[in-house]
């Protein structure tokens, strides 16, 4: 039984194939914890919790209910719940529109190129500055 729940969370190691499965977000109580990275659980920072991508790569998450997407990076371990393959940060879940229902339907994809926390974040304000 545990083989099957290791193959329905996620691919064994960060590849361009999309993982589908269930996304749920960090309750209350774990707000300030440490995380896997060290990291203390900031519920304004978009990370995430996964429990085979290494800490520290960023992926986009899409809701696949409304088609909204996230970037987020892994800085924890989980979730220990079966059936999901990700645990967002509140904000994170703000931006999927998931909090409402708690989980969502989410396919998670390793970014090719490093998206910056605070770019996924906030919008470009206009074009770079020539130095």
């Amino acid at each position: 039984m545990a083989t099957a729940f290791a193959a329905e969370t996620s691919a064994k190691s960060p590849t361009s194939r999309p993982v589908i499965g269930k996304a749920s977000y960090y309750a209350h109580h774990f707000v300030g914890k440490k995380t896997a990275s060290g990291e203390r659980m900031n519920p304004d920072r978009l990370t995430a919790a996964s429990k085979t991508l290494p800490l520290g790569t960023k992926v986009q998450v899409t809701n696949l209910e409304n088609g909204r997407i996230v970037h987020v990076t892994i800085n924890d371990r989980g979730p220990y719940v079966r059936g999901r393959v990700i645990d967002l940060t509140p904000r994170a879940a703000d931006e999927l529109a998931m909090r409402a229902h708690g989980v969502a339907r989410v396919e998670i994809r390793p970014e090719t190129s490093p998206v910056q926390e605070a770019d996924a974040a906030t919008p470009a304000s206009g074009p770079p500055a020539n130095d």
